[in-house]
């Protein structure tokens, strides 16, 4: 039964998803920052109607039942997937990153969301999961407005090393 139901999560939530307003935007950076905007936008009512059933699931059977875990896992990645053109395209467009640092990003996204959720329940506030939503969109802003045509002081210092 948790199965069906991480299956039937997943296909009600793509189809949220694919149909939300964030697919309009013809810069895909734009896309990404509009679609944490509609993450953020859901974020209402009590915690069950804004967090992650996979992911609450995934949290307490990963161990114990690896088919649900699995389950969950195809979920969680499957939306990252999602992300991941637009990243790419975003970085492409930019002049920077790779296919491999597009899926890394579409990932952390969801980790930091899966978080947030986390964070939200612990203290029955959805103002801990808007905060970290916003974190995110200043993060990516940032990564995106930085001039990619002269290395970081980490990776420099690592090249003289």
């Amino acid at each position: 039964m948790a199965i069906a139901a991480a299956q039937r999560w997943s296909d009600v939530t793509a189809g949220l998803f694919a149909a939300a307003p964030y697919h309009r935007h013809e810069d895909p950076l734009d896309r990404v920052l509009a679609y944490l905007d509609f993450r953020r936008s859901l974020i209402k009512g009590e915690t069950p109607e804004y967090t992650c059933l996979v992911g609450t699931m995934v949290q307490e059977a990963h161990v114990t039942h690896p088919a649900i875990r699995d389950a969950c896992a195809r979920s969680i990645f499957g939306h990252a997937q999602t992300l991941t053109a637009d990243i790419r395209a975003a970085m492409k467009a930019r002049g920077f990153g790779s296919d491999r640092e597009a899926k890394s990003l579409a990932r952390h996204t969801q980790a930091v969301l899966q978080g947030a959720f986390i964070l939200a329940k612990a203290h029955v506030d959805r103002s801990y999961a808007i905060e970290s939503i916003d974190h995110l969109q200043r993060y990516i802003t940032l990564l995106f407005s930085h001039d990619q045509s002269r290395p970081k002081h980490r990776t420099a210092r690592r090249r003289a090393a």
